[in-house]
């Protein structure tokens, strides 16, 4: 396994809906566990594909409080095929990182997906694990949770990301 590289916002794969996943291969099974041990590392609770550059369908999840055992979900093609209630919650990116801004979300989803056996899965998920898939998925459709934000909030979130930019750039 190997730490991958996480592309940071305005990265122009980040903007770009993924290609769907034809098959679960090997190859595929190693981006996962290399995306996980990233995610786990940076450390995060949900990474997709295109954040390490490659633009596959393919998200790694996983919501386990720190002092229980991880739950690692490894989804491949996932999409949300229902969907309830309102929720509001901040959120942050490690695409985006220093950033944080309430997005609204759906409060429940139910999400399909394959697995890492190629075996066709439905999840309910409600809390941060549904916030999570409605994050990770959006990564896939090209869309960042600041994309979420209204016109005025997008605004003062380039202003302040280009800050947070440059005060990290002078530490380096």
């Amino acid at each position: 396994m190997a730490l991958l590289r996480i592309l940071h916002y305005p990265e122009p794969i980040l903007a770009r809906a993924s290609e769907p996943v034809a098959g679960v291969d090997e190859s595929l099974k190693t981006l996962a566990a290399d995306m996980a041990e990233t995610m786990y590392a940076a450390p995060g609770v949900g990474l997709a594909a295109p954040q390490v550059g490659v633009s596959k369908r393919l998200v790694v999840i996983d919501c386990s409080p720190k002092d229980e055992a991880p739950r690692l979900i490894a989804a491949v093609n996932p999409e949300i095929v229902a969907r309830e209630g309102e929720d509001f919650e901040e959120e942050g990116c490690l695409s985006v990182p220093g950033y944080y801004a309430r997005v609204s979300r759906s409060a429940w989803v139910k999400v399909r997906f394959l697995d890492l056996d190629g075996e066709e899965r439905e999840m309910e998920a409600d809390g941060l694990l549904a916030v999570a898939f409605q994050h990770e998925i959006d990564h896939l459709d090209g869309i960042l949770f600041v994309d979420r934000l209204s016109a005025l909030k997008r605004n003062m979130f380039r202003k302040k990301y280009k800050k947070i930019m440059d005060q990290q750039q002078e530490q380096m």
